[in-house]
């Protein structure tokens, strides 16, 4: 299945600033998912098929510490397993829009105004007190 081409700009901002701490993903976790979203979603497809040895030699980490990475991405439903077998295992990938229970702020196209404050010119002696008169 071929989806239409996605922002990988906005995809990744999501990914950084949404999912991570939202779903509390560790180190490990983020590079199995980076891993498989490169393969999948950034090249068009939907799902992507795989064996553990790939995984773990793409990510540079042991089979041992790659598969509870992606039993962990499967629980938080940032993974759907579709098929397990000898041959390998099929995942259908979710970007952090597709993600249930994810809230996904407004990503910024423009840098925020700032106002200025001269702190140096300010006198905070002369500013109203704050405290009521009886």
């Amino acid at each position: 299945m071929k989806n239409a081409k996605i922002d990988a700009a906005r995809v990744w901002k999501q990914f950084h600033d949404d999912l991570v701490p939202q779903l509390h993903l560790s180190v490990i976790d983020r590079g199995v998912y980076s891993h498989l979203l490169r393969h999948s979603r950034l090249e068009g497809k939907l799902r992507v098929r795989f064996s553990l040895a790939w995984l773990a030699h793409g990510t540079r980490l042991c089979v041992g510490t790659t598969r509870p990475a992606l039993h962990r991405l499967i629980d938080r439903g940032t993974l759907r397993l579709i098929e397990c077998s000898k041959d390998g295992h099929v995942v259908e990938v979710r970007l952090p829009e597709e993600i249930r229970g994810v809230r996904l702020t407004k990503v910024r196209t423009t840098p925020r105004e700032t106002s200025t404050v001269n702190l140096e010119g300010k006198d905070f002696l002369q500013t109203v007190s704050l405290e009521s008169d009886p």
